[in-house]
């Protein structure tokens, strides 16, 4: 029996209806849109075809929305002086400085510099150590989009022993926190991880983040299993996006599972949106 697909538009689609109505809560309440700016330096495709979602999400949104485009000389002390100017602009609730950034800036530096309650990406280290330690913060977006996921689709997660192949700051290890929050028994694998096969199949929850095209094979896949498939990866002379997880056969195994694309990347920009109407609520509230 086939597998339930996971269908990322759809969730996203319902999401960002109660987003609308959160925007125009906001806009009653204080008299603007929440807003949210895109910094991009170089003119990276894929970068760009990013930048252009974000845009269009905030339009639907009825949101603020700016876009600074550096480019690709632009020195580390340039960058950073436009984020502190963009912390101090009272319109400005969410900062997002896409990556990946060229190779002479230093990324680190350059999120550090933005403020946390403005971190909208939750890749600040005052964000990501709230998250460790449990308190409210701005959450990564995918982790955040991972997790809404699995909650809409009626799975408990009490108990339940998760995989996490992938130990990436952006993605692995913070949902790795997510899915502990939610009690369930985690399990972080990565390049060195000896049998990974033999640990996938034990995962009642399976999430693939690596960015290999197919790496997780069908009969990695224990029967009934959640199946979140993170990778976009594009295969050599054709233009599909394939995930990290060979769908066709995952999917007769598993209980769950998510497609590529139309599973985890509607989320992402999604849960973006979401967190510029929190920060923004926070910023207008203090709280």
């Amino acid at each position: 029996m086939s597998a339930t697909i996971i269908d990322g538009k759809a969730v996203a689609a319902e999401i960002r209806e109660g987003l609308k109505l959160e925007v125009e809560a906001f806009k009653g309440e204080f008299g603007r849109e929440p807003g949210l700016a895109v910094v991009i330096v170089g003119e990276d495709p894929a970068s760009r075809t990013y930048v252009n979602s974000k845009k269009k999400g905030c339009a639907e949104l009825g949101m603020y929305s700016e876009e600074h485009t550096l480019p690709e000389q632009t020195t580390q002390a340039e960058l950073e002086s436009l984020v502190r100017k963009l912390n101090l602009d009272p319109r400005i609730d969410g900062i997002l400085v896409q990556l990946p950034l060229p190779k002479h800036i230093d990324a680190d530096a350059v999120i550090s510099t933005i403020d946390p309650k403005k971190d909208v990406d939750g890749f600040h280290p005052v964000n990501i150590g709230n998250l460790l330690i449990g308190r409210p913060c701005l959450k990564s977006c995918t982790p955040a989009g991972i997790m809404e996921l699995i909650k809409r689709s009626g799975v408990d997660l009490t108990g339940k022993h998760a995989v996490v192949v992938g130990r990436s700051n952006i993605v692995g290890k913070p949902v790795s926190v997510l899915l502990l929050e939610k009690h369930a028994t985690v399990t972080i694998c990565h390049s060195r991880t000896k049998d990974l096969a033999g640990m996938c199949r034990m995962a009642d929850v399976l999430v693939a983040a690596v960015g290999k095209a197919r790496i997780i094979k069908g009969d990695w896949v224990k029967p009934g299993a959640v199946v979140i498939d993170v990778g976009t990866n594009k295969v050599e002379g054709s233009k599909k996006l394939v995930g990290d997880v060979d769908f066709d056969a995952a999917k007769e195994v598993a209980g769950w599972i998510t497609p590529v694309p139309g599973g985890v990347g509607p989320m992402t920009i999604t849960m973006l949106m979401h967190n510029t109407i929190k920060a923004a609520r926070a910023i207008m509230t203090g709280k």
